[in-house]
């Protein structure tokens, strides 16, 4: 349990926090000036160092190189003392444990910098094997071209010394990599190391200028945290070093590690700038929920259509013009990329109407293979008696390959380009003959699809029954049960229900398993905090609706992080309370 390290915010794997000491640190932090090491085993036995509240104290270890076996890990594991002071302790893949410390740190850290797989299996081992709640600390691999990965990883602390090491070796640090000193006519560079001229610039000036540099990258991936944005940064980051680039790709190969720390929703933009987009964690949860869970409601022939830089996609001139032609004869379903396929009622539902992308014309091999590989999936599923595909030419790649894997027709209709009137007529003509679906039917259908999509297959008819109804216009809507009780609302903003206690009672009693916090004996007033957890499901995400259960209380709300963190942690907010019963 820790009492000096509190966590306040997440972006993924990376995290916002407080060293609490006497003067307390935000991190991500370098902690060079308050790091106090109190030697290591390997040559003589240490005292049990005092401690003191101003510094973290690191206490007394033997570090071991990458590589090293398990047998003589064990052989040399340090038998760390329960200290009432901010405290650290050196740790190994091999070795890390919960010793009831701050921040772990990672032995022979330097080793594993270059190697990316390395790297990666040495972070998660550690954060594996380590509480939640305390800091992960990295000695001498700090630069400032390397640090936003770092974070982005689950490293909490680091520090100068790699830095200042480079610039004592005649190396000019930057974001973007480094540079011979001598090579340099002029510095790039406005900090306070860097206001002599450039003939006058000595080693230890360049030290100074590399510490600046990395303290300045710091504070820019703690404001990428605070805002949700660090992976967007990250894309174009990690590309000045193969190894980063490496890491981040080997981290997008961890799906378990990410996704139980990414959020069901964000607040601001996707930004869907390369291929590598398409294996973050949102993306390919929103991809194996539509193929998983989604289930199609309206009796209609399939609409495939383009998606558009407007979102939600409903809102923009083209999908107007799809919607009169259509009137309400097809289900409608967008190809996009990075997001796959998007079913109508899913158009405002976290990142569909969350995300940018880089439009050239032409979509990249990836692209392709990665959409149709998903409406292949989706079409397995959905089970359309027609297909009609109004695409433009650029999407026929993708009809082609799923035309050709599932044994189906797509009927096309465009001529030259979706909106043209030409075209139009012909899509409207391909649904002559079929009946209109009811606006309320697409009303239902959408809140039930959102239910299926964040609680589980099924859950839009098991949560709220056969008799549900909806009120209020698209997308503020919100369900009844049959007896007239309001169940929950839909989020428009996020595309996501917000269940009130009586639907947090109905998806309890329903065949859906529900996403249970356990608490203690004491009712929630607007949050529940990490000490009164006693358990808690490990597949709650952050964002994610649950039910909070105790002696006293039963409640519903949103949850601040993911499950596994919630049992782990002894600070700060796991639940947001929003409805509350006193038993």
């Amino acid at each position: 349990m820790t009492e000096y390290f509190e966590l306040h915010g997440r972006d993924g794997a990376a995290r916002r926090g407080e060293l609490r000491l006497s003067e307390s640190l935000t991190t991500p932090a370098l902690v060079d000036d308050v790091l106090e090491d109190a030697g290591s085993l390997w040559h003589e036995e240490q005292a049990e160092p005092e401690g003191d509240d101003a510094a973290l104290t690191v206490l007394p270890h033997r570090s071991l190189p990458r590589g090293t076996e398990q047998p003589v890990a064990e052989a040399f594991a340090v038998d760390y003392p329960n200290v009432d002071y901010p405290s650290a302790a050196v740790v190994s893949p091999e070795t890390a444990d919960d010793y009831g410390a701050d921040a772990y740190l990672l032995g022979g850290a330097p080793g594993y910098a270059g190697h990316a797989e390395a790297f990666v299996d040495a972070v998660l081992a550690v954060r594996d094997a380590t509480p939640d709640d305390t800091a992960l600390y990295l000695s001498g691999v700090a630069t400032p071209a390397n640090a936003a990965t770092l974070v982005y990883a689950g490293v909490d602390l680091l520090d100068e010394k790699r830095a200042r090491a480079r610039g004592f070796e005649g190396f000019y640090l930057s974001t973007d990599g480094e540079a011979f000193l001598e090579d340099l006519d002029e510095l790039p560079c406005a900090c306070s190391a860097c206001q002599t001229p450039v003939s006058e610039f000595s080693r230890a000036d360049c030290a100074e200028h590399n510490a600046n540099a990395l303290r300045a990258e710091l504070a820019r991936v703690r404001y990428r945290i605070s805002e949700g944005r660090l992976r967007d940064y990250i894309e174009g980051q990690a590309r000045h070093e193969a190894w980063l680039t490496a890491t981040f790709r080997r981290l997008d190969q961890e799906y378990g590690y990410l996704e139980e720390r990414t959020p069901v929703f964000r607040r601001n933009e996707l930004l869907a700038a390369s291929d590598d987009t398409l294996r973050r964690a949102e993306i390919q949860r929103f991809a194996d929920r539509v193929t998983s869970r989604y289930r199609r409601r309206l009796d209609a022939p399939l609409v495939l259509v383009p998606c558009s830089a407007r979102k939600p996609y409903s809102e923009s001139q083209s999908h107007e013009q799809f919607s009169r032609a259509i009137q309400y004869r097809g289900h409608v379903v967008s190809m996009t990329s990075p997001i796959g396929v998007v079913p109508n009622e899913l158009e405002t539902t976290y990142p569909a109407q969350h995300y940018d992308s880089v439009v050239t014309g032409e979509w990249t091999a990836t692209e392709i293979e990665f959409v149709a590989s998903v409406l292949e999936r989706y079409l397995e599923r959905a089970d359309y008696d027609r297909h009609i595909a109004h695409v433009p030419d650029d999407y026929r790649p993708i009809c082609d390959r799923v035309e050709e894997s599932l044994g189906i027709d797509f009927e096309y209709t465009v001529e030259a380009h979706p909106t043209t009137d030409e075209s139009l007529e012909n899509l409207a003509d391909a649904l002559e003959g079929h009946d209109s679906y009811y606006k309320s039917e697409r009303e239902e259908a959408t809140v039930r699809a959102i239910a299926d999509f964040q609680f589980g297959d099924g859950a839009g008819d098991a949560v709220f029954g056969p008799d549900a109804t909806t009120t209020g216009r698209y997308p503020k809507l919100r369900v009844q049960g049959a007896d007239g009780e309001q169940l929950a609302t839909m989020v428009p903003q996020y595309g996501t229900l917000s269940l009130t206690g009586a639907g947090g009672r109905a998806w309890q009693e329903s065949p859906v398993p529900t996403k249970t916090v356990e608490i203690d004996d004491f009712v929630p007033s607007g949050s529940v905090l990490a000490p009164g957890v006693i358990d808690a499901d490990a597949d709650i995400r952050p964002g994610d609706e649950v039910v909070v259960e105790g002696p006293s209380a039963f409640a519903v709300g949103r949850a601040a992080c993911h499950g596994e963190a919630m049992v782990e942690s002894s600070r700060g907010i796991v639940v947001d309370v929003r409805h509350c019963d006193e038993r």
